[in-house]
């Protein structure tokens, strides 16, 4: 497991977190997800009832933090979802992997 000893990925870490810690930004990436991976900002504004500056400040930091990306066609720009950063976000739960076990029968994962 990597160690968090570089400034950039303390930096990586530190825009994904702050990227995921606003809900309506993990429900744009869940959307976007269980839509195939991309959809329009359109498509993702009609979601939501924010003000479209809302929803485009949303798209933004999720861009900023690099778990999204758009390319324009025509009109329109269609996100996608970038797996890399999500990956950030696998590493550090694995820091914890050792306190969780899961009880057999079906039961509700424990802390240990």
């Amino acid at each position: 497991m990597p160690k968090l000893r570089s400034k950039a990925r303390r930096d990586a870490y530190k825009d994904v977190f702050g990227a995921l810690a606003h809900t309506a930004r993990r429900r744009v990436l869940l959307a976007v997800y269980f839509n195939g991976g991309a959809m329009t900002a359109g498509e993702i504004a009609a979601m939501f009832a924010h003000a479209w500056q809302t929803t485009t400040r949303h798209l933004q930091v999720l861009e900023a933090a690099g778990l999204l990306t758009h390319e324009r066609q025509g009109r329109m720009r269609i996100y996608r979802i970038e797996r890399k950063p999500l990956a950030l976000v696998s590493d550090w739960l694995a820091h914890f992997q050792g306190l969780v076990t899961h009880r057999i029968g079906g039961e509700q994962d424990v802390l240990n």
